[in-house]
């Protein structure tokens, strides 16, 4: 009740100015919300197609190594002291992803083939991408896992896929020591990566892609619109307020003062309005009725 009260008191200017103000908010409410979410898309689009990228680059390697590099290597694993890490598609993608992080604008970008029971412990999956490995070898449609994950280096977005045992011939360095080259077993020793079996799940191929510093760029254009918004937004409810005020309230204004001279019988001004419009229509109504009153005013007094 008080609020109808209070509505019903105020002038049509403030009510005018308090309608704007209402639009004005929900309007900036509501996109703020809307480019909030699609700036949010962007820059999550922005850092799959980066992890998408680089995971590709590195299977990329990988099939590489298995198809280029073991025919070349392969006799020379047998019989060579040293083992060559080279024809391992691991050790390859690891090796060139390294030299990509050499750059400082790459150094936080980080590719993992997180294994459960690797011949390098440099590959031994930590808690998180141990559960990776698990859920694929329990979900095997799932192809692909997403996510963010906190890292020392700050927050990022990872893309995992697994990688599993499809050739017969991975497994003679992973099946039994007795198995395995010498030289690996020299390198490596016999206790781990062993055991492995055909179409196992051993390992999830992990690409971690920085996230905060393209979050942190969506939030700063997020500001940046929204204060040019609220800045537009103000600007033009000033310039209709102006209008307003200007060409409707005003002309409403003096023909309320010509009213109230007219009502305590002051005949001697017209209401003047030179436009065509609503309001000079108005004025021309007041006049017409403005005469009339003064000729029933003159019967009037010359009856007496």
């Amino acid at each position: 009740m008080l609020n109808k009260i209070t509505l019903k008191n105020l002038k049509i200017g403030a009510k005018f100015n308090l309608l704007l103000i209402l639009i004005f908010i929900v309007s900036i409410l509501g996109s703020g919300v809307a480019l909030s979410s699609i700036l949010q898309g962007r820059a999550q689009n922005e850092v799959t197609s980066q992890a998408q990228i680089l995971i590709q680059m590195v299977n990329a390697v990988r099939d590489y190594t298995q198809t280029r590099i073991d025919p070349l290597l392969a006799p020379r694993v047998e019989t060579n002291p040293t083992f060559i890490p080279e024809i391992v598609p691991t050790f390859s993608s690891k090796e060139v992803f390294e030299n990509f992080r050499k750059k400082p604008e790459y150094k936080n970008f980080f590719h993992k083939d997180a294994t459960l029971n690797p011949t390098n412990l440099v590959d031994k999956a930590d808690n998180f991408e141990t559960q990776l490995v698990e859920r694929f070898r329990n979900e095997s449609e799932t192809l692909e896992i997403t996510g963010f994950r906190n890292l020392s280096e700050g927050e990022v977005f990872y893309i995992a896929q697994p990688l599993k045992i499809t050739q017969a011939k991975c497994l003679r360095c992973h099946s039994t020591p007795d198995q395995a080259p010498k030289s690996q077993l020299a390198t490596y020793g016999s206790e781990n990566g062993f055991g492995w079996q055909l179409n196992q799940i051993v390992s999830a191929q992990i690409i971690s892609v920085p996230s905060e510093d393209i979050f942190a760029s969506a939030k700063r254009a997020w500001t940046l619109i929204m204060g040019l918004l609220i800045t537009i937004f103000a600007i033009v409810v000033i310039l209709i307020n102006f209008l307003i005020k200007k060409y409707v309230i005003q002309r409403i204004r003096r023909i309320e003062k010509i009213a109230q001279k007219v009502s305590i019988g002051d005949m001697s001004t017209d209401f003047e309005e030179s436009s065509n419009d609503e309001i000079g229509g108005l004025a021309d109504a007041f006049n017409r009725m403005k005469a009339s009153l003064k000729i029933a005013m003159d019967m009037l007094n010359n009856q007496s």
